[in-house]
């Protein structure tokens, strides 16, 4: 009998984590790549335990439930997309409007080169359960983005800050929706040149 996907993803369990990472490690690892492929409901703990090289005991000694497994994965992705500001920091240090620029090519990087889309934002569409914990995961990792980024635009001298980086975000979430939606041919490849001209215009003021 053929294996299905989420089989075929356990079984090839090594290309999703190393022995040498500890058992709480390797399922939030494994559990984050699965989400992506599949989506959060698609894929249930028996899958993430096999695939980390586990089982649901160990899984559920560090995770009380699948929810707190969740969260857990979106706040890791959530600290792993907030390394860009010390990385873009780093790469030009003491220059915030090239910082800017270069959020802006990050951004539609990472949007041409992985069409899955942002996981919070995926997280958030599929999770619609009323108090559900992963919710305020999301809305605290996106208000945390969206405020650095505010930062960011009044530190390169734009004198209407807020709207520039309100403007920016809306933006790259539509160019991650149309990337979606519409394939790699879709507007979104008008992305770096649209939010360059938007940076040049609330510059001018």
């Amino acid at each position: 009998m053929s294996s299905t996907p989420l089989q075929a993803i356990a079984d090839n369990s090594d290309k999703l984590v190393t022995t040498l990472e500890r058992p709480r490690e390797r399922i939030v690892k494994s559990a984050i790549e699965l989400f992506r492929q599949h989506g959060i409901k698609g894929v249930g703990v028996d899958a993430i335990a096999e695939a980390a090289g586990s089982n649901k005991m160990t899984l559920y000694r560090h995770f009380g439930c699948k929810d707190d497994l969740v969260c857990e994965c979106l706040k890791q992705v959530s600290s792993e997309k907030e390394r860009i500001w010390t990385d873009l920091e780093n790469t030009y240090p003491g220059d915030p409007a090239k910082q800017l620029r270069g959020w802006v090519d990050e951004a539609a990087q990472r949007i041409f080169n992985d069409l899955r889309g942002c996981d919070l934002v995926n997280a958030a569409v599929e999770i619609k359960e009323a108090g559900h914990p992963a919710q305020k995961v999301i809305m605290d990792a996106k208000k945390a983005h969206v405020q650095h980024l505010v930062e960011l635009c009044r530190m390169a001298g734009v004198q209407q800050y807020e709207q520039l980086a309100q403007a920016l975000v809306l933006l790259v979430e539509g160019a991650r929706v149309c990337g979606q939606s519409i394939g790699i041919e879709g507007p979104q490849q008008r992305l770096k040149q649209t939010c360059d001209a938007l940076i040049d215009a609330f510059s001018k003021h």
